[in-house]
């Protein structure tokens, strides 16, 4: 009974701070996620595209973030660039301080490795399409950007659809390193809550319920996106 009044809303619980940082973990991973996937289809339309130099820089771009630990990247982009943008502020405007703010500098190096990762899913997607179905729409004098919103995207979608749902799976965990860089998600939350009352199994099983349950809501959301995608290819079979 003492163990649950720690999970109170009341002055001696960690209720409270628990739901902010679970709060926040979710807000991160959303926010991150959109500009993944824009960034990650950008990279893949680069990497399938016709000019070799475009190709090279975005393949390597992401084959280096790609193998570079998670965590390093969150390292490099929130004190990296901010030593680096300071040093651009001392020469044009001196004395001014530059501070980036933690969860951007999260949205930024989460989104980075997320869109590197996802891009091999957008090519993979891209070269399923038949080239035959270009061909016929542009024989029908459609545009490039038509033919990529009517044509191609609607199966883009359909394609990489489950490979983009363990990536968002993946996102959702990898949250848990922005911590590092003092950024209150639920994570760090149950380590404040775990150095305060001396109690880390419960603390940390408690945590574990909650990214379990927020990953089964999205796995659940996930695949009714898949039968929403399918329902037409499905009938047609």
């Amino acid at each position: 009974m003492d163990l649950l009044h720690l999970l109170s809303f009341d002055p001696s619980g960690w209720g409270r701070q628990l739901a902010t940082g679970a709060w926040l973990t979710i807000r991160l991973a959303l926010t991150t996620l959109p500009f993944g996937l824009l960034i990650g289809l950008a990279l893949a339309l680069a990497i399938n595209g016709r000019q070799r130099w475009l190709s090279l820089g975005a393949t390597s771009f992401t084959t280096v973030f790609r193998a570079l630990p998670e965590l390093l990247t969150i390292f490099m982009i929130y004190y990296g660039a901010q030593i680096g943008i300071q040093k651009i502020a001392d020469a044009f405007l001196p004395g001014q301080v530059v501070e980036i703010d933690g969860f951007v500098a999260g949205v930024f190096a989460l989104g980075i490795v997320f869109a590197s990762f996802a891009s091999e899913t957008f090519v993979a997607g891209l070269r399923a399409i038949p080239r035959g179905q270009i061909e016929a729409a542009q024989s029908l004098g459609l545009g490039r950007y038509t033919i990529f919103v009517s044509v191609v995207l609607p199966q883009l979608w359909r394609l990489t659809l489950p490979g983009l749902g363990n990536l968002w799976l993946v996102l959702l965990k990898d949250t848990a390193l922005v911590s590092v860089i003092s950024l209150n998600d639920l994570m760090r939350q149950t380590s404040l809550a775990v150095a305060n009352t001396k109690e880390p199994l419960f603390f940390y099983a408690v945590t574990c319920m909650i990214y379990f349950a927020i990953s089964l809501v999205s796995g659940h959301f996930v695949g009714l996106l898949e039968a929403r995608s399918n329902r037409g290819f499905e009938a047609a079979r």
